[in-house]
């Protein structure tokens, strides 16, 4: 039987990297958080690519897609979902909004993870979400033959809702023990959710939506400005890789969550490095806007794209930033690789 106590779990993962991503996180937090009180209005823009940015991404994962064009409209709520895909999209949308403006009140209890669950499917024309699985499940995985083979087994149907029961009482008792970095135990907690594997669908992008909710009550809000499942999207295949190595053994309690515990904390240090570089362009004063898009590919490693710098801008418009762009090419500054929607542009060194 699998033991959820992390009260002393926690202690082994005290290593030296950990610690130094636990106290760069707690740097930036406290370095933003006076800098996001005053400058909300500045930072609204920032918010809806963000959100975007996570539903595409967090669904992409899964294997869940939609043109661009639909997503910004799905997104945006100005339009209906056409079929399946969208349909998971919306109920994602739904979901990361209500974690965003409610989560001071949604508890991490077993029956508000279940509604969570209703609502990501509520768009559904068949009746399955809020049920964990009724029957059991097992997660697969493909080599690059297409040949399949079983990666987990997770906790069975029928102790699934025990296991839920355990898992959010012994994450609120570590919680309010106080001695546990909630950033240690958030990602423990992830972790162990996705053994469990408590529903038929939706398992990843909840894990996801519960990892912004935690972190967000904890005080660490980073996720509404930066995606955080843009950044785990991006390194899928590490993310994997740490969450294998992390269960290996899970279900005899030896496991180590040391893999899965660094590889969010990298995300999550990521995510505030971000935001911290877009605070510096959005509160530069005495620099254009023109010269803001010059300074943003001058420090970008590698070429960029008029896309990404809109996306670390959003105060500049598009006009403005073709505008800079071509002056740059013309000045023989920067330099254009390829072409159409493909367009990149770097440093002329």
């Amino acid at each position: 039987m699998r033991d959820y106590n992390y009260l002393e779990k926690w202690k082994r993962l005290l290593t030296p990297k950990i610690v130094s991503y636990l106290t760069q996180i707690h740097e930036y937090r406290g370095e933003q958080t006076l800098f996001i009180e005053a400058k909300v209005d500045t930072l609204t823009q920032l918010v809806e690519i963000a959100k975007i940015q996570s539903t595409e991404s967090s669904n992409k994962i899964e294997g869940i897609y939609t043109s661009n064009e639909r997503l910004r409209a799905l997104v945006n709520d100005t339009t209906r979902p056409k079929n399946r895909n969208e349909k998971e999209i919306a109920g994602y949308r739904d979901v990361l909004a209500t974690i965003h403006e409610n989560h001071d009140y949604i508890p991490p209890k077993a029956s508000i993870i279940l509604q969570l669950h209703r609502d990501l499917y509520k768009f559904e024309g068949f009746d399955v979400g809020g049920k964990y699985k009724p029957s059991d499940n097992i997660i697969e995985e493909e080599d690059v033959n297409g040949n399949k083979f079983v990666r987990f087994h997770p906790v069975p149907a029928w102790e699934t809702p025990a296991a839920m029961d355990e898992l959010c009482k012994a994450f609120e008792d570590a919680l309010s023990n106080g001695e546990i970095d909630p950033l240690i135990l958030i990602p423990m907690f992830i972790l162990d959710f996705l053994c469990i594997h408590p529903f038929k669908d939706g398992n990843g992008r909840m894990s996801r939506l519960l990892t912004l909710l935690l972190l967000y009550r904890s005080g660490y809000i980073v996720g509404k400005y930066i995606s955080i499942e843009k950044l785990i999207e991006e390194s899928k295949t590490l993310y994997y890789d740490c969450l294998q190595k992390s269960s290996v053994c899970w279900h005899e309690n030896e496991n180590d969550y040391e893999p899965f515990v660094e590889y969010m904390l990298g995300v999550i240090l990521a995510a505030y490095r971000d935001f911290s570089a877009r605070v510096s362009l959005l509160t530069t004063s005495g620099m254009s806007k023109p010269d803001r898009v010059r300074e943003i590919i001058k420090n970008t490693v590698g070429p960029i794209t008029k896309t990404q710098i809109l996306e670390k801008c959003p105060d500049i418009s598009q006009i403005t930033v073709q505008r800079a762009l071509s002056d740059l090419l013309a000045s023989g500054q920067i330099e254009k690789i390829g072409g159409g929607r493909y367009t990149k542009y770097v440093w002329n060194n």
